[in-house]
């Protein structure tokens, strides 16, 4: 972070600097603290730290939270429309490989709920490194391959899994009874052992594939999405029950709402235009941290206020 911090500062001399250096280095660093650090950044930044995955996934959860209210469907197409609007560079890649858990790897230009999708995405892109470990593993043992010959991926060559696993992805072919589940958590054991990056813990996974005797990919992983272990070990979202509330965010709302409809000398309609455009202004990714802090509360308000609704 610090590193960050110093390449946005030299990037952005002019702009920062106007406030003083000491009070940017506190701004960025309140902004990391508050999660916000995240908003309008590259992927390769929101995707750095276990932090940065778990901030952007709650920003989304923010942002977009009255989609689940108001109980609207989207496509997969829409549901990377919008995290592109908070990320501009987000892959077509990661929004697929949700979808796939929500739809089960049927058909992604199906309409999924926010909050299908929501927990999906949490899973996918928090542990990305280690479900493209899992479906490969899956994929040896589908072809028939013992337990002992499975090769455990490592985390040493995670850099070559994604590419293996979209492959897998697109062909299709998987069986529809999956494999048995008692050999994939042996499998998944040995890769915890291995695995350097983050990963589900292992009393839930274990959990999930002893309910069944033979499991599918995509079913394991929508299991793991609903299970409260992992929203409590992300610590992004709240309880599936509360997905809708966020009382802040309604009183922030409320705010910018009253202000709208009272603003002396001015219709409404004109009012929330100008209001509009405010928050647009201090939505620039450019814009430099303090503005970024004004421009998430005013935009939590006014376009985030979003919530899922549940199958």
């Amino acid at each position: 972070y610090l590193s960050d911090a110093v390449t946005q500062l030299l990037e952005h001399k002019q702009e920062y600097t106007q406030f003083g250096v000491i009070r940017y280095f506190a701004e960025y660093f309140s902004s990391v603290k508050n999660s916000n650090h995240v908003l309008f950044r590259e992927y390769n930044y929101i995707r750095a730290t276990p932090h940065n995955r778990a901030s952007f996934i709650r920003v989304f959860w923010r942002c977009y939270r009255q989609i689940g209210k108001s109980g609207d469907l989207l496509s997969m197409l829409e549901y990377r429309s919008l995290l592109q609007l908070l990320c501009p560079d987000f892959p077509v890649e990661m929004v697929q490989s949700a979808a796939r858990i929500v739809l089960m790897d049927d058909a992604v230009d199906c309409l999924m709920s926010f909050s299908d999708f929501l927990y999906a995405f949490q899973l996918q892109f928090f542990y990305q490194e280690f479900l493209d470990s899992v479906l490969v593993i899956y994929q040896d043992l589908l072809t028939g391959k013992s337990p002992n010959t499975v090769i455990v991926p490592t985390s040493t060559s995670i850099e070559q899994l994604p590419s293996v696993a979209a492959e897998e992805n697109n062909k299709g072919g998987q069986q529809q009874d999956g494999v048995e589940s008692s050999t994939l958590a042996q499998c998944i054991d040995a890769l915890c052992d291995r695995f350097k990056h983050s990963h589900p813990s292992r009393s839930c996974m274990k959990e999930v594939l002893e309910q069944t005797d033979r499991v599918c990919y995509y079913s394991f992983l929508m299991s793991l999405a609903k299970h409260e272990i992992i929203h409590q070990t992300v610590g992004a979202l709240p309880s599936r029950a509360e997905l809708l509330i966020d009382l802040e965010m309604d009183q922030e709302l409320d705010k910018l709402i009253s202000q709208i409809s009272v603003s002396p000398g001015s219709n409404s309609s004109g009012s929330a235009v100008g209001g509009l455009k405010e928050v647009q202004r201090k939505a620039s990714p450019r814009r430099n941290i303090h503005h970024r802090r004004k421009m998430e509360v005013e935009s939590d308000g006014s376009t985030e206020e979003t919530d899922s609704s549940e199958n």
